[in-house]
């Protein structure tokens, strides 16, 4: 034939979707969709083969990666359908025009799926190239080979080539700048990640091995695919140690192994395989991600599948294969795909099924397995509301005791005797068993259940439950006295008056080791409880705890701690406390009380001959001033009679000893103040 030259066809009709649909992102794409055209010339091949419209050999189909140094060229090859001089110019000169379209609305029947979708492919290879040749024969009987080559300008040529069999072999120029994809360990590496599963041979030189204490290639090539990966096999056909030994193929730097898989097989409303693992958490929940690896007919598309599947099921590991995800490395284009949403939709129904399947079938596994999955299937349900309707059939709540319960198997442990006098189940909950067991051992006396809520989402997971929970809330252990967690109608007296209540009050308020973030008060509890006991509001808490979880800086954890320090006014050291005090105060009490009941008296007076004015402005100034000057000496000597109690209370060792005892409870007793602590304990014991 003649040399043909031209102009490649690009038109305004046609570029757009092509820069709508393939925006890359990265040069190194090229060779995916290089490999991936040979592999779509091997499939056409086959399936003319099976429809009987080609007679030869379809059994020896391979792919050939070739790296020349020297000459500065990565070739594919392959011996596949191979192309007449008519469909060059149409499949190659008129960008978009794919001849996988075409082909497949001729086969669309058939089984061997053709990557292309729209002719683009092709043309990335100049992303890395400065020129471009491609050689190929068809498998027609009596064609004729041909050669077609362009610079990456529009311009092209075409011309008679030599070619012995069918195929072709696309040669990439390499420039100057893209000279490292000549490097055998990259191409390599580009292969291992985007072609790894690809259904037909790919050979990229020749294997090693390990002889005379060197390494010698042998004449064997170097395969570097599998082309029938475990999740295009049947389920039936496969064993569990399959499904492990393909996870480490994938993962090959993971120790654990996975818990549990699912192995996807749908082929309707799409077309959708895969297996899924359910790693083992770990506490970070980033550690893990972009494990999901997103393939198109067993081509690579992406690792990078935030946004594409529900954001919790990213923690998830394996493999989603689906001719129906375009091959398009752009995410925010496959975010707005639909059929992309559609499997999301689904992955996330068949997760939920599976993780049911296992629970039903075998909860003693399910049991010994929750505390790895916990992370995953909380995580779902706070971020995906039909998740959480699915898996609220399966979710474990674990007590102190490590026993295991549906929602609707605790809910019926805990009901009615968790309920508080306002007719509100009250979930209680640690966070720590050793740090809080006075707190638990407390409840347990009352012949309360205590819930184990120690995990990184558990805070988050507490506000989904509260909302779906009707009359019901959870509260920390910790977080006050048990008996005002799950108020009755019933209440201890206390041993105390009013009065010596609140003295006592002041006598530890002038122990704690802090006044500003320590507030004392007083509550009549069992006299088994504690003498002190150190609590932290329950909002106050989540709320800085949330912050603290979602990183950075907010309103509620740049707030000091604050500590409720609780006297139990029926405990035989406080009651005794109180009478020393009385005694010890006893003189300056007496001449403040009775300079109290003297201002007191004239306050009486004053306020009963102010009442007798209707106005304002009638009653007489020297009066008024006068009640603002008694008003004022009440509180000094209000105050001198507090800052009496505290003076007592700081120098009673007692006092000291039971404050700080209730602080080493709660792990906040440290340094100094520790030390201070067993040097007290020491003398009080040889006493």
């Amino acid at each position: 034939m003649a040399k043909k030259t031209g102009s490649i066809g690009v038109t305004t009709e046609n570029i757009f979707p092509i820069i709508k649909k393939f925006l890359y992102s990265d040069h190194e794409i090229f060779l995916r969709e290089i490999v991936s055209n040979a592999v779509d010339a091997s499939q056409k091949l086959k399936t003319l083969a099976i429809s009987g419209e080609f007679n030869g050999d379809a059994d020896d189909l391979k792919i050939e990666v070739i790296v020349d140094k020297d000459k500065k060229t990565i070739t594919v090859r392959d011996n596949g359908i191979g192309m007449t001089e008519e469909e060059v110019d149409k499949y190659i000169n008129q960008i978009a025009f794919s001849s996988a379209g075409d082909f497949l609305d001729k086969y669309k029947n058939s089984e061997n799926a053709i990557i292309g979708h729209f002719g683009l492919g092709f043309y990335s290879s100049f992303m890395v190239s400065k020129k471009v040749e491609v050689i190929t024969k068809s498998y027609r009987d009596g064609s004729k080979a041909v050669k077609w080559e362009c610079d990456g300008t529009p311009e092209y040529s075409l011309i008679s080539a030599k070619k012995e069999g069918r195929g072709t072999d696309v040669i990439l120029y390499i420039d100057e700048e893209s000279e490292e994809f000549l490097e055998k360990n990259k191409i390599q590496e580009l292969l291992n990640k985007y072609c790894k599963f690809l259904p037909v041979p790919i050979a990229f030189g020749k294997k090693t091995i390990w002889k005379d204490g060197k390494e010698t290639e042998i004449d064997e090539d170097n395969i570097i695919n599998d082309t029938n990966p475990l999740w295009k096999q049947k389920p039936a056909d496969l064993k569990d140690e399959d499904y492990t030994r393909f996870y480490r193929e994938l993962y090959p730097g993971s120790f654990d192994a996975p818990l549990f898989h699912i192995h996807l097989n749908v082929d309707y409303p799409f077309n959708l395989t895969g297996i899924l693992y359910f790693p083992k958490i770990k506490s970070n929940l980033d550690i893990n991600r972009n494990k999901i690896q997103l393939y198109s007919n067993q081509v690579f598309v992406t690792d990078s599948v935030e946004g594409i599947v529900p954001e919790f099921l990213t923690l998830l590991h394996g493999v989603i294969d689906s001719p129906d995800i375009p091959l398009n490395v752009s995410r925010s284009y496959l975010q707005s795909d639909s059929n992309v949403k559609k499997i999301s939709t689904h992955i996330t129904k068949k997760v939920a099924d599976k993780l049911l399947d296992i629970f039903k079938e075998n909860r003693e596994e399910f049991q010994n397995k929750w505390d790895d999955l916990k992370m995953f299937i909380e995580y779902g349900m706070i971020s995906d509301e039909k998740f959480y309707e699915r898996a609220e059939k399966f979710t474990l709540l674990k007590d102190t005791d490590n026993k295991y319960f549906t929602f609707e198997e605790y809910k019926n442990k805990i009901d009615p005797n968790q309920k508080d006098k306002n007719n509100r189940l009250i979930y209680l909950y640690a966070t720590n068993v050793e740090e809080q067991y006075s707190y638990i051992q407390s409840a347990k006396n009352k012949n309360y259940d205590v819930l184990l809520l120690d995990g990184q989402l558990d805070i988050h997971f507490i506000n989904t439950l509260e909302n779906k929970f009707t009359d019901s809330s959870f509260v920390r252990v910790d977080s006050d006295i048990i008996d005002n967690l799950i108020q009755k109608d019933e209440k201890i007296e206390s041993v105390l008056s009013e009065k010596e209540q609140e003295d006592i009050k002041w006598a530890f308020q002038g122990a704690v080791p802090d006044e500003s973030s320590y507030w004392v008060t007083a509550d009549s509890m069992s006299s088994d409880e504690m003498p002190v006991i150190i609590t932290r509001d329950e909002f106050m808490r989540r709320m800085k705890d949330m912050s603290a979880i979602s990183g950075g800086t907010g309103f509620y954890r740049d707030l000091p701690e604050n500590y409720k320090v609780i006297i139990n006014t029926n405990h035989p050291l406080i009651t005794d406390i109180s009478s020393k005090m009385e005694k010890k105060t006893m003189p300056k009490r007496i001449s403040i009380d009775e300079m109290l009941e003297v201002l007191n008296t004239e306050k009486s007076g004053l306020e009963e001959k102010l009442k007798e004015y209707k106005t304002e402005e009638e009653k007489p100034v020297e009066d008024k001033n006068r009640l603002e000057e008694v008003n004022d000496k009440i509180n000094q000597a209000e105050d001198e009679k507090i800052a009496l109690y505290k003076e007592f209370g700081k120098k009673q060792k007692t006092v000291n000893q039971l404050i700080d005892l209730a602080l080493l409870a709660n792990n906040l007793l440290k340094g100094e103040a520790l030390s201070k602590f067993v040097n007290r304990s020491v003398d009080l014991l040889n006493k």
